[in-house]
């Protein structure tokens, strides 16, 4: 790990949202904070009002220029005293980062985790998988235990520095139980999403993806819930947005250069569950339809059940009609954490899963 201000808690971290960056930066005090790329700057505001009042600062940067720039500069002040007049600051401080883009040709390596639950040591020793960072890494729901303490959110941003040291892109997808605890409605405040949606496609190099959010995985009206969540209706809204993408599909998977294109979601929605987790079966038909039909995705990547698999259309567990291989790619233990490693090309990708001992599980390239 790098040396870091103590005024962050982890190094910034790049995650990917449509053609944008969003560098976001968990802080131990209130500070003023913006990032300089090239010449030009980008804050973290508020309407033209430098934000102090949060705990994890957000800057968006316009992904074409990180990648020509190649490297980044967080620039902060803390705060001493806001005031109405002649606030308090102390000199600004910064810290200086390379940022690698997803290569545009070539094998792109993929790192994905699911289902860490708070876990930090093991993923990040699993994710060690390619001796070096990884192109891309992928961070797909559960990574709180749930939202009950604000400190839980700042495990996303510290699996994240400790596997990219804020020199790699990462994409990352809300749980089911990121849904629970007092601090679930803040969320989106601590996570990368699109103007408060954590639904959103992404486009790195020649790799489009979509990432869905399947909220909870019960009847909003299950007991455990105590009448908190609307997700039937959240999931309805998310339809339409899935639609959308289609209606736009020059500007997004069909667009020059896309060469993969990917379905990250925590919930593998395209297989049925148990009494009370049988929820959502139109809905969902739906999204796989939509999938299939329009789409065609390549692979489409999942956490949840605590499992690792890949599943054929028309295996077992395909019971909506999956549009590619399905993988689940995380299963967390009590001596170890296995996660899954990708190496993806156009026509195909080799998929490993391996723990944080170092074993590998299984090793299989599947054709695209």
């Amino acid at each position: 790990m790098k040396q870091i201000p103590t005024a962050f808690l982890t190094t910034p971290v790049v995650y990917a949202v449509g053609h944008d960056y969003q560098i976001m930066v968990p802080v131990s005090c209130e500070t003023l904070m913006w990032v300089q790329v090239g010449n030009q700057c980008y804050y973290d505001d508020s309407n033209g009002i430098l934000r102090s009042n949060v705990t994890t600062h957000r800057m968006t940067v316009p992904m074409e220029e990180l990648d020509k720039a190649g490297r980044y500069t967080v620039c902060f002040r803390r705060m001493v005293e806001r005031k109405p007049y002649r606030s308090e600051t102390k000199e600004i401080e910064y810290y200086e980062s390379p940022f690698h883009a997803v290569p545009a040709d070539g094998p792109l390596k993929v790192y994905h985790i699911s289902d860490s639950h708070n876990r930090v040591e093991a993923p990040v020793a699993a994710a060690r998988f390619f001796g070096e960072k990884p192109d891309l890494l992928i961070l797909n729901g559960d990574i709180p235990n749930h939202s009950g303490e604000i400190a839980f959110l700042a495990t996303i941003h510290e699996i994240a520095s400790e596997i990219t040291d804020g020199e790699r892109p990462v994409v990352f997808s809300r749980g089911n139980h990121d849904t629970r605890g007092i601090y679930a409605e803040n969320i989106a405040d601590h996570t990368p999403t699109r103007g408060g949606y954590s639904y959103f496609s992404f486009r790195l190099g020649s790799l489009w993806g979509v990432v869905l959010d399947c909220g909870e995985d019960k009847p909003d009206d299950h007991v455990e819930y105590g009448h908190t969540i609307c997700c039937a209706d959240f999931r309805r809204r998310e339809t339409e947005y899935i639609k959308e993408i289609i209606r736009n599909a020059k500007s997004e998977y069909e667009a020059d250069g896309v060469k993969n294109r990917l379905v990250i979601s925590h919930n593998p929605f395209t297989q049925d569950y148990e009494p009370p987790f049988d929820i959502e079966n139109e809905t969902f038909s739906e999204w796989a339809h939509l999938m299939r039909e329009h789409i065609k995705p390549q692979l489409s990547l999942h956490g949840h059940v605590h499992q690792c698999r890949i599943s054929m259309p028309g295996c077992e567990f395909d019971h909506r009609g999956q549009a590619c291989p399905v993988i689940c790619g995380s299963r967390p233990e009590s001596e170890r954490f296995i996660g899954c490693a990708l190496v993806l090309e156009e026509n195909h990708c080799r998929v490993v899963f391996n723990d944080s001992n170092g074993e590998i599980l299984e090793d299989r390239v599947l054709t695209l």
